[in-house]
């Protein structure tokens, strides 16, 4: 029954589906917030001012999504978790793991982009995961130790990250920085008003702090 709930929902218009959503999910959606025809459907989900998600978005198993003020997710991504519910063997070992995503103030995802949200993926404010067909991967498997893990990934704030990029866990874009096209970001880096690439990415020039994409007030770019 529920998922035949979430099923009519997805094609309702927004004025039907906010109300209902936050009744039968206990979502807290501000009143200027909005979901396309997406099926997005994590335990919590938190939309502040002006937050929107577009058309033929899936975001399955996660505990938690989170859209800061004025943060956009475009159309076609795919965001899966992997639920803290149930006796899965898998990740057992990781009683701190969060599936989980926040997408900071004025920040935005693009289009046709895979998060892999098994342990969380916080992207800072005034970023962009830009262009497509990126990938953002939590876990893998341990070969080590022969079980799948999971570490988180962080990217800071007004950060830019290129298209067709990849991004396995436990990296760190720091804020400031530019994330190349098709980079593989596969460890913490520190250095802030740098671009990144690369495979592996490493830095490669410095960027003046004067940039005006660094000193914006508004999410959007011309």
């Amino acid at each position: 029954m529920k998922n035949f709930i979430k099923a009519i929902l997805v094609l309702f218009p927004w004025f039907l589906k906010r109300p209902l959503l936050q009744l039968f999910f206990g979502y807290k959606l501000h009143s200027s917030a909005k979901i396309g025809f997406s099926w997005i459907y994590p335990d919590k989900l938190v939309m502040d001012e002006n937050a929107k998600i577009g058309h033929l978005n899936v975001a399955i198993h996660l505990n938690k999504i989170h859209l800061e003020k004025g943060a956009k997710i475009g159309r076609g991504n795919w965001i899966t978790g992997f639920s803290l519910k149930g006796n899965s063997k898998h990740f057992a070992h990781q009683t701190n793991r969060k599936p989980e995503l926040i997408l900071g103030e004025q920040s935005a995802i693009t289009k046709n982009h895979h998060f892999d949200c098994t342990h969380s993926i916080i992207i800072g404010k005034f970023t962009t995961i830009a262009g497509y067909q990126s990938q953002f991967l939590t876990h893998s498997i341990n070969i080590e130790m022969n079980r799948q893990d999971s570490l988180p990934i962080t990217i800071g704030n007004y950060c830019f990250v290129g298209t067709n990029v990849v991004v396995v866990g436990g990296s760190v874009l720091p804020s400031f920085s530019v994330l190349g096209a098709k980079s593989l970001l596969n460890k913490v880096h520190e250095k802030e008003y740098f671009l990144y690439g690369g495979v592996a990415a490493m830095p490669i020039k410095e960027i003046n702090k004067t940039a005006k994409y660094f000193l914006r007030t508004e999410g959007f770019v011309n």
